[in-house]
């Protein structure tokens, strides 16, 4: 273990958090991360990204990546989705997933911290095109564990695949719950 990963982990633990594995951990994945519902999510992330280790980049909104927080952002493993129109980014990401050196992509499928009536489809159609699994992740606070709880290869039943990621994320819960999106795709 580094010593990166013993502070990641002495910190979770002195906030009251357990990290969670699974094993075996694909090297190539979608990293569904649910439910997000506060900015806290973010350093809390980070820290369980140091504490596991996980070889994961981020799906952040554009905004995230404007000015002096851009760099840093993207050294932290950001990458920039602009939200407001199509931009080819599910083909790239898949592409870049499936082609480019084994990592992680890890995704808030709700797309924001705000009530949302249901899950974006990017996630679920970027692991469908790469052909790599869904990794599931929490930061679940009614049990404080953090970190990540399966792994699920998506059939293409959208369907059937998300009842089956609903029963998984059954029990976890973020900060605020009133902001938690139901398990749906929109």
């Amino acid at each position: 273990m580094t010593t990166g990963q013993r502070i990641a982990r002495f910190i979770l633990r002195r906030l009251g958090w357990t990290c969670v594995d699974v094993e075996p951990r694909p090297e190539r994945a979608v990293l569904v991360v649910y439910p997000h519902t506060s900015n806290w999510d973010f350093p809390l992330g980070l820290l369980a990204k140091a504490a596991l280790p996980l070889n994961a980049r981020w799906a952040g909104k554009d905004t995230l990546f404007r000015g002096p927080l851009g760099p840093p952002m993207r050294r932290l493993g950001g990458i920039p989705v602009n939200r407001r129109e199509r931009t080819g980014f599910v083909a790239r990401l898949a592409a870049e997933l499936r082609d480019g050196p084994p990592f992680l992509l890890a995704i808030a499928p709700e797309g924001t911290r705000s009530l949302t009536p249901g899950w974006k489809s990017g996630f679920y159609r970027i692991a469908l095109e790469a052909r790599v699994p869904l990794l599931l992740a929490t930061i679940d606070y009614a049990h404080k564990r953090i970190g990540l709880i399966g792994s699920f290869t998506p059939s293409g039943d959208a369907e059937r695949d998300i009842a089956a990621l609903a029963e998984r994320y059954a029990d976890c819960r973020g900060l605020r719950p009133e902001l938690v999106s139901p398990i749906r795709l929109v």
